[in-house]
């Protein structure tokens, strides 16, 4: 089985912000890794959020982040 990530997804992640509490506005990849393992405890959000959430997880426990920051930098948002 083949997985292949959309690309328009992978760029909205990359810029997407956290819309509420104590890192609001933060880029997802800048967010801690113990407060995303803190979402996955308690349940991720439903939705598009949760949804990142949990891949920006998986991202940064495999040390990827660097991928999702040269995305964003190399594409800009318009």
């Amino acid at each position: 089985m083949e997985i292949k990530p959309s690309k328009e997804k992978l760029l909205e992640m990359a810029h997407y912000r956290m819309p509420f509490g104590k890192y609001k506005d933060r880029y997802l990849v800048d967010l801690p890794l113990p407060y995303l393992v803190w979402f996955r405890q308690k349940g991720f959000p439903a939705g598009k959020l949760g949804e990142y959430l949990t891949t920006m997880l998986d991202i940064k426990e495999n040390g990827l982040e660097p991928l999702i920051r040269k995305i964003r930098k190399e594409f800009p948002k318009e």
